[in-house]
């Protein structure tokens, strides 16, 4: 049985903490996690605290991620950032509550020489326009910060996003000014050669889409992601190809030997184990989403798994305990649980059987796919 926990925050305390967090330009935000990588397409999510989730923690990326990952888009999230539910596949991104265009600009080229993004889903301007930041430069900047992003990673698709609607009058009005701009912006990008693309962000919400007159509810932020989605669906690979899971062999590093279906069983319930590869069917893995399937069944993690437990195939639900992340160290980690594919005790013996354990990315956690 799974539990979905709702927070609820005082109406005035989480104004005040909207406040804090839009008006707050942080230099670091400590706390990010290690990156998560299913080894799909590389997306950064860009921006400030509507890209980080301020008041729903996650924010577009919630049903961003959801909805490629329902539709088969393998997409890996990159960014120093780390935060959401597990709901959330992925975790990383590049937002940073109350940046300005400056700011980002300042350290755009040494994030994305690192994360090696394929997309940018860039948002920004809002807090210039809460701070009342050289307003009339905004639009100057913002296609500096462009052209920055463009020349650290030429062939990655751009998307810019228009701010979305303030509910303050005077705040709503600089930001119209400051959209207006956006549009050919993005024109002269795209007549230079750059693979930059308009996304109307503003026209997706209304005020009524706020909790705190700045950022989204769960709601706006879902809308956000739905707008995000289209956008990225319109450009041939900016995510992929819908359903285009790899497949292939899971080879331990430990032994080299492949996490196999004992037999070809596909009784729910059965207990993977490591065998010498021999390219059957019932070694031959497909990521598909976040689903790993075989023969017809999903790679699946007992409900309230604890290490030790073992990892089993299961009719594929769609349920969370069936979600996986294959990361840049090799680890399988279950999404919910938080536990990697582990050979048990680091045996290497065909027949071992293949359980659920604490990451450590040890060699009888890491598996490459062959």
């Amino acid at each position: 049985m799974r539990h979905a926990v709702r927070l609820r925050i005082n109406r005035a305390v989480a104004v005040a903490l909207a406040a804090a967090l839009a008006l707050t330009a942080p230099l670091t935000r400590p706390g990010a996690a290690a990156a998560e990588s299913n080894g799909g397409v590389r997306v950064m999510p860009l921006g400030d605290s509507i890209t980080e989730g301020t008041q729903v923690p996650g924010g577009y990326r919630i049903g961003l991620w959801q909805r490629m990952a329902t539709a088969g888009y393998r997409v890996d999230f990159v960014g120093t950032q780390s935060n959401g539910p597990a709901t959330l596949g992925d975790h990383d991104h590049e937002g940073h509550p109350g940046w300005r265009i400056d700011q980002i600009d300042a350290n755009i080229s040494g994030w994305l020489a690192t994360a090696g993004a394929r997309t940018v889903l860039l948002h920004i301007g809002t807090n210039d326009v809460l701070q009342n930041y050289n307003l009339a430069g905004a639009p100057g900047r913002l296609s500096t910060l462009i052209d920055h992003i463009t020349a650290a990673a030429p062939a990655a698709d751009v998307f810019v996003a228009t701010i979305i609607p303030l509910a303050s009058a005077g705040q709503e009005a600089a930001a119209r000014t400051f959209n207006a701009a956006v549009p050919g912006i993005v024109q002269s990008k795209v007549a230079a050669g750059k693979h930059v693309h308009l996304v109307d962000m503003h026209a997706a919400l209304t005020s009524a889409d706020l909790i705190d007159g700045i950022h989204p509810t769960a709601t706006g932020y879902d809308k956000m992601a739905a707008t995000w989605y289209a956008a990225l669906r319109s450009v041939p690979g900016s995510i992929g190809d819908p359903g285009g899971g790899t497949g292939g062999s899971l080879v331990s590093a430990a032994s080299g030997r492949c996490l196999d279906v004992p037999g070809g069983n596909t009784t729910n319930g059965t207990q993977p184990i490591i065998w010498d590869c021999n390219g059957g069917a019932n070694q031959q893995w497909t990521f598909t989403g976040q689903t790993i399937q075989t023969l017809g069944k999903c790679l699946d993690a007992p409900t309230g798994a604890t290490p030790g437990v073992k990892a089993q195939l299961w009719d594929c639900n769609g349920g969370a305990n069936q979600q996986w992340t294959h990361n840049a160290d090799g680890t399988v980690r279950g999404v919910p649980s938080g536990l990697c594919l582990d050979v048990d005790h680091n045996r290497t013996a065909n027949g071992t059987a293949v359980l659920l354990w604490t990451c450590t990315a040890a060699a009888n956690q890491r598996w490459s796919q062959v």
